[in-house]
């Protein structure tokens, strides 16, 4: 018996010294195998953008609006738009209707700051409303939401009508606030059909409020979203009868 379990300690010994090196062999070879430059990609190189400073935009940015006037936008109703623009800063003329860009976009990472009035007129809907509108028919909603109730779809930082926002984000009446928003166009077959959805992703004053949310089509007032097929479109801004502010408007194109 004793004898018996020396042999066994043994062998056992040299299966387990055996088993070993089988590995650490495995190991060496995949070692070999997997070198770290097999992973690695030197192509395409990223484009260098030199990133704003302050106002700043970024070097390949699009700027719709430095302050020195509306020469990249125009009346939707037809002609030159027709808002104030003073200070580097243009306020909506009420009446005047919205205004659009003449430069039609896809998918995009758009920058707006925006400030409603410091004195505070109505309330719900009616208090400091614009929107910005990709397409001319999504729209993520600009609105005085600060210490104001509306419905939840339609306060500031909604997809308007579709989606609520993670939070509320809103300055007081009379700050500037900023949009960074990236807008994915949605995606149409020949015959007219949906392949991929619209979605947007939006920061507002540096906090993320929607997050690549997919939109079930366009944003209306009344009746629910539908997709109608389109090409690109103007990027456009509301005029809602507030005299609503803006300053520091620019776009990248993705």
């Amino acid at each position: 018996m004793k004898s018996f379990l020396i042999c066994f300690l043994i062998i056992f010994a040299l299966c387990s010294v055996e088993s070993g090196s089988l590995a650490m062999a495995q190991n060496q070879a995949q070692d070999q195998i997997w070198k770290p430059e097999l992973t690695e990609k030197w192509s395409p190189v990223p484009a260098i953008v030199t990133s704003g400073v302050g106002s700043m935009a970024p070097s390949d940015a699009i700027v719709l609006f430095d302050g020195s006037g509306l020469s990249s936008w125009e009346a939707v109703g037809g002609g030159a738009a027709k808002w104030k623009v003073a200070e580097g800063i243009v306020t909506v003329e009420a009446t005047t209707g919205d205004i659009r860009t003449k430069q039609l976009f896809g998918d995009v990472q758009l920058h707006l700051e925006w400030r409603t009035p410091a004195i505070v007129d109505g309330e719900g809907q009616g208090r400091g409303n614009s929107g910005v509108f990709f397409h001319e028919v999504y729209e993520v909603q600009i609105l005085d939401s600060y210490n104001n109730v509306t419905y939840s779809n339609g306060q500031a930082g909604s997809v308007y009508k579709q989606h609520i926002p993670l939070v509320n984000a809103s300055r007081g009446p009379g700050e500037w606030q900023t949009y960074d928003i990236v807008f994915q166009s949605p995606v149409f077959a020949e015959d007219g059909e949906v392949v991929r959805n619209a979605i947007l992703t939006v920061f507002h004053n540096g906090v993320l409020i929607q997050n690549h949310v997919e939109l079930t089509g366009h944003t209306p007032y009344i009746g629910p979203p539908k997709y109608e097929p389109h090409g690109k479109g103007a990027i456009k801004l509301q005029d809602h009868g507030n005299p609503m502010s803006f300053r520091n408007i620019w776009v990248r194109e993705l």
